[in-house]
C-alpha cells in the first residue's frame, strides 16, 4: 500500500531529478541573459552618444531607454525558450503579440504619450530653452520626457504637460525666430500735431537700448478715440521674456518724457455728469413730466452747472433757487 509519505518523497525526487536535468539549461540561460545585458547596455551607450554628440539629449535619453528595454525583454524571451524546452518560439510570438494587444490597452495613455513624445523629438518644432505657450501655460522648456514635455513658468513653476496634448494642441514658440515685435498705444490730445507727435516718438525709440533698428520702430497714427488720438507704437527685440519685458518699460518711459518735453497732450479720458435741471431751453416741453422733475405749469427754469458755488470748506453751496427747487421735487 503506498503511503503519503512515499508519495511525497517520489515528487522530491521528480524535482531533484528534473532540476538537475535543466541545470545545464539554466547555466546557457544565465550566460545568454548576461549576454543580452550586455549588449542592451552597449546599445544604450551608443544610442545616447550618437544623439548626443548631434545636439539631441532629449532624443538621446527616450531612444537609449527604449533600445535597452526592449533588447532586456527580448532576452527573457530567448531564456525562457532555453530553460523551457518545450516552449516554442511560435508560441512565444503567439503569447507576445496577445500580450501586446491586452498591453496596448491598458497603458493607452502611456503609450500614447510616448508616441507623441518620440515625434515631438523627432519633428522638433521647439527645443531645450525655447519659451513656448501651451493652452494656458507659458514658460520655458525644460525637457522632453517619455511620458510629458516640463516648462519652468515666468514666476518659477514647473508645468507637466502630457505630450499627447503638446502634439494635439497649437503651440505658439516666442522664440523661434531671432527678432519679436511689440506694441503700445499712446494717446495724444486732439490740439496736437500728430505728425511732430509720430517723429517725436520714433526719436525717442532709437535710443532706446534693446530697441532693434532693424526693422525700425514705427509710430503710426491709428484710433480717433473719445478723448484722445491714439498712435501705435511698434518695435522689435530679441525674442526672451525678459528682454521683451524691460525693454517694454523703457520704451514706454521714454516715450512719456519725449512727449512731455515737446509738449505734446497726453489726456485720459474725462466724463461730463449734467444734474437733471441743468439742460437747454431747446431740450423740449418743460412743463411734462420728465425725469427729475414732475408735470406741472411752473417747470424748474434751465440752470448751468455754473450757478453751483463752492464755499470755503469746500462743500458745494446750493442757491436758493436750487434750494427752491430741490424742495418742490419732494
Amino acid at each position: 500500500m503506498v503511503t503519503d509519505a512515499s508519495i511525497t518523497l517520489e515528487r522530491i525526487e521528480g524535482f531533484i531529478t528534473g532540476f538537475w536535468w535543466i541545470l545545464p539549461n539554466l547555466g546557457i540561460a544565465m550566460v545568454v541573459f548576461l549576454l543580452f545585458l550586455a549588449i542592451a547596455w552597449g546599445a544604450r551607450s551608443a544610442v545616447s552618444r550618437f544623439f548626443n554628440y548631434r545636439g539631441r539629449p532629449d532624443l538621446a535619453t527616450l531612444l537609449a531607454g527604449s533600445a535597452r528595454w526592449s533588447i532586456i525583454v527580448l532576452g527573457l524571451l530567448v531564456v525562457a525558450t532555453i530553460v523551457f524546452p518545450s516552449v516554442k518560439p511560435a508560441d512565444v510570438l503567439a503569447t507576445l503579440g496577445v500580450g501586446s494587444i491586452a498591453i496596448g490597452f491598458a497603458f493607452k495613455d502611456i503609450l500614447q504619450n510616448w508616441l507623441a513624445g518620440l515625434l515631438l523629438l523627432l519633428r522638433q518644432p521647439f527645443r531645450q530653452g525655447d519659451q513656448i505657450v501651451v493652452g494656458k501655460h507659458e514658460g520655458t522648456v525644460e525637457r522632453i520626457e517619455a511620458r510629458a514635455t516640463l516648462i519652468r513658468t515666468y514666476d518659477g513653476k514647473r508645468v507637466i504637460i502630457p505630450n499627447s496634448s503638446v502634439y494635439t494642441e497649437s503651440v505658439t514658440v516666442n522664440t523661434a525666430f531671432e527678432q519679436s515685435r511689440s506694441e503700445y498705444d499712446v494717446g495724444i490730445g486732439y490740439g496736437d500735431d500728430v505728425g511732430q507727435a509720430c517723429e517725436v516718438i520714433r526719436s525717442a525709440l532709437k535710443g532706446v537700448p534693446g530697441v532693434s533698428d532693424e526693422p525700425a520702430p514705427e509710430a503710426i497714427p491709428w484710433e480717433l478715440a473719445g478723448s484722445s488720438v491714439n498712435i501705435k507704437v511698434r518695435w522689435w527685440t530679441r525674442p526672451q521674456r525678459a528682454e521683451v519685458v524691460h525693454v517694454r518699460g523703457r520704451v514706454i518711459q521714454a516715450v512719456q518724457q519725449a512727449l512731455g518735453h515737446a509738449g505734446i497732450d497726453l489726456p485720459f479720458p474725462t466724463n461730463v455728469v449734467l444734474l437733471h435741471d441743468q439742460t437747454e431751453e431747446a431740450d423740449g416741453d418743460r412743463t411734462r413730466q420728465r425725469e427729475g422733475w414732475p408735470a406741472g405749469d411752473n417747470p424748474p427754469a434751465p440752470r448751468h452747472l455754473n450757478e453751483v458755488t463752492v464755499d470755503g470748506a469746500g462743500e458745494p453751496e446750493r442757491t436758493e433757487e436750487a434750494t427752491r427747487l430741490g424742495r418742490g421735487r419732494h
